[in-house]
């Protein structure tokens, strides 16, 4: 972010913040909160007591109109989403609510890191049980049809950047025609997959970086966290978002964690009418299924954060998401031929590059 570009939005923020809180005049430095994986950046404007959430999304990479909508989506849901308090479509600013930094991830690692007795299994356990909770609110309450489709091309599309980033560009492979056939066989088998699901309305990055346990004196009304990172949100599968969430790209729960988690899940859902139909192996195939296909897209997300936005750090987390992948894929016979293909060409090469243990 350029420094004349965060003048700008300084500016903007002041002029704001003494319109809403009928101030003569607001002098304040925003204090730098966080970036992410897109282009967006965060910023805090403090005043005595009072908080928000400066956010700069510049109008050529990101969409602040659709933030704004899916907001409101939520809010309506029953779910906590931040409200926006002013925003400026042409320059990319928005001035929202401020949840804090309490994020899911470095409570939930803490919790792990002491080792998981009953008191800590318990609180791990109602984090999640929240967020599922929340979960079954968005799908139950937000309208699909309001939202793009998680069709078959955007399913082939993100599935396509483990070719092109992680396999090409990143492990420098060679791919014959064979190989980008039986790629794209498999990518086929996913995404039908996913398209044979319930569809409804899907957060997309529903996961431990982007729920936050919000105070309860700020926020009495009620348990749930935060939600933010939801301006990708589409119409899709019904386990994309549980399979995010369980199997997290950045913490790792035992399978039996993960089992129960995923069952309290089901029973909601089946109780609420989202899955119809559905039983229960069938639920732990679509779960599965579709951990496969984010786990494709994040090893070619994560390939071009690095190499394409000078992001190195999210090198680190593809290991994880490599392990869930071999630790699923072998469960389905239909996977066979492509995992054989994996083991033997591509986890070479990545075990050399990521310094994998497995």
């Amino acid at each position: 972010m350029s420094d004349s570009r965060r003048t700008q939005l300084n500016d903007w923020v002041n002029g704001q913040l003494s319109q809403i809180l009928e101030l003569g005049s607001v002098d304040i430095e925003l204090t730098t909160v966080s970036g992410d994986a897109s282009f967006r950046r965060y910023f805090r404007a403090q005043l005595g007591e009072q908080s928000f959430i400066a956010v700069d999304a510049p109008p050529t990479n990101e969409n602040s109109e659709l933030f704004v909508e899916i907001a409101g989506y939520l809010g309506e849901a029953g779910v906590k989403s931040p409200k926006v308090f002013a925003k400026n479509y042409r320059d990319g600013f928005l001035l929202i609510e401020d949840f804090g930094d309490r994020l899911y991830l470095p409570r939930l690692l803490t919790l792990q890191e002491g080792g998981l007795d009953a008191i800590s299994e318990y609180q791990v356990e109602s984090l999640y049980k929240e967020a599922i909770h929340a979960l079954i609110k968005i799908q139950s309450n937000v309208d699909r049809k309001k939202l793009a489709p998680y069709n078959r091309e955007k399913l082939r599309t993100e599935m396509q950047l483990f070719e092109d980033w992680f396999c090409e560009h990143y492990l420098g492979l060679e791919l014959s025609s064979t190989e980008k056939d039986l790629i794209a066989s498999t990518f086929t088998f996913l995404e039908e997959a996913a398209l044979r699901q319930a569809q409804l309305a899907v957060h997309r990055d529903y996961h431990s970086r982007n729920l936050l346990i919000l105070d309860d004196t700020k926020f009495p009304e009620g348990s749930g966290p935060g939600i933010i990172d939801f301006q990708d949100a589409m119409a899709g599968a019904y386990s994309y978002d549980l399979v995010s969430l369980l199997r997290d790209c950045y913490i790792r729960w035992s399978p039996d964690l993960v089992e129960s988690l995923a069952l309290h899940y089901f029973e909601l859902a089946s109780a609420a009418g989202l899955v119809e139909g559905v039983c229960a192996s069938q639920f732990r195939r679509d779960f599965d299924l579709m951990g496969l296909q984010r786990n494709f897209k994040v090893m070619g997300i994560f390939s071009r954060l690095c190499i394409r936005d000078n992001k190195p750090q999210y090198l680190a987390d593809i290991p994880m998401v490599i392990q869930y992948f071999l630790e699923v894929a072998c469960k389905y016979e239909e996977m066979a031929p492509f995992l054989d293909w994996f083991e033997t060409k591509v986890l070479v090469n990545a075990k050399a590059k990521l310094n994998l243990e497995f």
